[in-house]
């Protein structure tokens, strides 16, 4: 959902209001009475607070780490490399979004390398997109990546059922999806990550609802909002949960009503469990989640592209050099990281932190070195 289709410009305009967001931070300044380390998990996030400035303007008090919220980000090296082995494939397209094309391989190599050297890699911008790659091209399989979160999959999940619907075999589905509550479950039970508080991504909320993060607040006792993108959502986000840590409180605050609803998206969710199940998943730094990817129901297992073509896993050795898991577990920063913004630029990657514009890295670079 559109947040400028559902919200008057005007409306929205009040949400960049320098005075309405400077007098937010005074009252988040005499909230703290000590240090706030909050997470968001959420690639906008990352972005938005570094361009709108928020990061330079918090005070010291207040932490701000970014964790997994970059779907190409905490793609595993074993599914990049899955990638590039679909690619080499004769009779096989690979339809992928261009986020993907330059994420390193962990033998080297790229999709974008591997378009180069005559694999048939095709730039998509929807599933929609790659299901008409299939029909135009019924002699091939066409295989979209799928890569994203809670936000993207049901509309992978709807383009299955039309091709069903269309009597299209030679489309399938390479699923790599990811559920964000399972993730931010390993981060918590993790004692070295050490959180007071979460930022919890709109776009995601807006399909799962609120009762997908009660654990949250009811097995880690860690207080959270669900916030929108612009300076005063996130900056008010921060004063909620600021001010649920000095009440002693704990609870998921929906801070982003005019777009997510308490239930989220009930017929988006339908569609996705008629077609996905959940699985286990690989995440990049952290391994494997119990329950935090999605897999083809046995209704849908011809679209099911590591079933129809026979594909594995396979062991990989990580990135040589590339720090991006502690990246993405908030253990370290972009920038205390000795390959930035040195070996490792959005120019010339190490790894897809510094890839994709929803990376911590490539926020660092881009806004950090702006400062």
């Amino acid at each position: 959902m559109s947040q400028s289709a559902s919200v008057p410009s005007s409306i929205l305009d009040s949400f960049k209001d320098p005075a309405l967001c400077r007098a937010v931070l005074e009252q988040l300044k005499a909230e703290l009475d000590s240090p706030l380390r909050f997470m968001e998990v959420c690639g906008t996030h990352t972005v938005a607070i570094f361009r709108s400035g928020i990061h330079s303007l918090l005070p010291g008090e207040v932490v701000h780490i970014s964790g997994p919220g970059c779907p190409v980000c905490v793609t595993h090296d074993a599914e990049v490399a899955l990638f590039l082995e679909l690619a080499a494939k004769p009779g096989v397209v690979v339809a992928t979004f261009g986020d993907l094309m330059r994420v390193p391989g962990p033998q080297g190599g790229s999709l974008k390398s591997a378009q180069a050297e005559g694999g048939r890699v095709q730039i998509v911008y929807s599933p929609m997109d790659a299901l008409k790659l299939a029909k135009d091209h019924p002699g091939d399989t066409v295989v979209f990546l799928g890569v994203g979160f809670e936000t993207t999959a049901p509309t992978v999940a709807a383009t299955v059922k039309m091709a069903r619907a269309a009597g299209v075999a030679n489309f399938k589905v390479l699923s790599f999806h990811k559920l964000v509550p399972p993730a931010l479950r390993a981060l918590l039970a993790d004692p070295d990550t050490a959180l007071d508080a979460l930022i919890l991504p709109g776009h995601v909320s807006a399909i799962i609802g609120m009762d997908a993060y009660r654990f949250i607040a009811e097995e880690f006792k860690t207080p959270a909002a669900i916030t929108g993108f612009e300076p005063l959502d996130i900056l008010q986000s921060l004063l909620e949960v600021a001010k649920q840590k000095r009440e002693g409180r704990a609870e998921i605050a929906n801070l982003y009503t005019r777009v997510v609803p308490p239930q989220g998206n009930p017929k988006a969710r339908a569609i996705l469990d008629e077609v996905f199940r959940p699985a286990d998943a690989l995440w990049r730094g952290i391994g494997t989640i119990p329950g935090s990817g999605l897999a083809f129901t046995d209704a849908y297992a011809d679209y099911d592209a590591m079933a129809c073509l026979g594909l594995a896993l396979k062991d990989v050795k990580p990135l040589p050099g590339c720090r991006c898991g502690e990246v993405l577990k908030g253990k370290m920063k972009p920038n205390d990281c000795p390959l930035f913004a040195k070996a490792c630029t959005p120019a010339s990657p190490v790894g897809p932190c510094m890839v994709s514009s929803e990376g911590s890295c490539a926020a660092y670079f881009k806004f950090q070195l702006e400062l």
